[in-house]
């Protein structure tokens, strides 16, 4: 008899980590590895936010918190949606977890009944169906395409919606495609949840700050007052605070709802780490100002990355609003042959290719639910981007 659960069948380790692992190992070999799959930021937490966290450590702020957060973090986040998004929540309504990635676990655990659906567009980061399949319930994907700007149409989301839909999770910017929801983008899937009582919005809104191009950013809750009362709008001090290993992620809804999530981490990892929520206030209260001088950084990344890649044979790259990725279809290329005779059928095909043939490290379209395309991380230096695409622009030249 097998002792791992047959539940765990149905799901797969991250692979964005494994590509990230994958790279690691062949540069400790000695191979020559430029590595673009990491979803972080490649700049270091404010000495601020760090300073807080030794202050923490100092005066012996090492002790259980309550389960779901401290009520100055709590408070923090209040301040934080009322100010920058002109949302009202009190703290009963805010739920705190060791990273984004927990806080939608809890939700989907605390909510999720065997058979309920969940409404998850493609590309989509790679956690959200696992964790739905983990929780009992039944991911139902839409496809976006490059010419819709990678965006969910009205058309599609009243097509998806069942009697069985419990959730929508939308993630803008996004991961992997960087595409970004404006205010007329949103609007008219606001209109369409409205006619449909019974299905939340969970929206992953972890990239807001890293937006480009006077790019406007709002989330739903915003959008419709009818929709405030069934949605979650997560978040979290990761990405724009580079604290990726804080593990700090925050939401805010329906204060029975966050009870319920409340009740199932007591039961799991109890409280985040205490050091962490005391360096997570002061990256909400404190100094602002950074932040878009590193979002300027990315932005001239983003322009070199996808000037390199569209001139690149076989690929077509699309400007993307925010975050740091961007996500090129690798169409032109599929059908064609590397210098040693393998076809590249498939997106995994290519990037294996590259890794082999030029030691680059990105992440296949498939893991994301779109092929064929791949996703790359521009959060690392403008030499290593610069030579990387230069490598990939002779990977692609060398296909026939």
């Amino acid at each position: 008899m097998a002792f791992i659960a047959t539940s765990l069948a149905r799901i797969k380790p991250s692979p964005t980590i494994a590509v990230t692992q994958k790279a690691a190992e062949l540069k400790a070999a000695g191979r020559d590895v430029i590595g673009l799959g990491a979803g972080e930021p490649d700049f270091p937490t404010p000495d601020n936010i760090k300073a807080a966290g030794i202050r923490a450590i100092e005066g012996n702020d090492t002790k259980y918190t309550a389960v779901d957060g401290t009520p100055a973090l709590k408070k923090a986040v209040c301040l934080k949606f009322k100010r920058e998004n002109g949302l009202d929540y009190t703290p009963d309504q805010v739920h705190i977890g060791s990273g984004g990635k927990q806080v939608i676990f809890n939700a989907m655990i605390a909510t999720l009944d065997p058979g309920d659906e969940v409404i998850i567009p493609a590309p989509y980061w790679v956690s959200y169906p696992d964790i739905v399949l983990l929780a009992g319930g039944h991911p139902v994907f839409i496809e976006t395409t490059l010419e819709s700007g990678f965006k969910v149409t009205a058309a599609q989301l009243e097509a998806a919606i069942s009697p069985k839909t419990k959730w929508i999770m939308l993630n803008s910017p996004s991961n992997p495609t960087g595409a970004a929801y404006s205010y007329d983008d949103l609007k008219p899937l606001t209109d369409v949840l409205v006619r449909h009582p019974h299905v939340w919005v969970m929206t992953d809104d972890m990239y807001e700050h890293i937006v480009y191009d006077d790019f406007k950013f709002v989330t739903p809750a915003q959008i419709e007052p009818a929709l405030y009362a069934r949605t979650l709008t997560v978040n979290g001090v990761s990405k724009a605070y580079s604290m990726t290993g804080w593990r700090i992620g925050y939401a805010a809804g329906d204060a029975a709802l966050i009870k319920a999530m409340a009740k199932v981490q007591s039961q799991s990892t109890s409280n985040p780490c205490s050091i962490s929520q005391a360096a997570a206030v002061e990256a909400l209260t404190g100094p602002q100002d950074f932040i878009p001088v590193r979002s300027d950084r990315f932005k001239e990344r983003r322009d070199l990355v996808v000037s390199m890649l569209n001139q690149a044979t076989g690929l077509k790259c699309p400007r993307p609003e925010g975050a740091f990725y961007v996500y090129p279809s690798c169409a032109g290329l599929i059908g064609k042959k590397t210098p040693d005779g393998k076809v590249i059928a498939t997106d995994g095909d290519f990037v294996t290719y590259l890794l082999e043939s030029e030691g680059v490290a990105v992440v296949q379209g498939a893991a994301f639910g779109l092929s064929p395309y791949f996703r790359i991380s521009y959060a690392t230096s403008d030499e290593a981007l610069k030579e990387a695409c230069t490598r990939i622009q002779r990977a692609c030249a060398a296909l026939v």
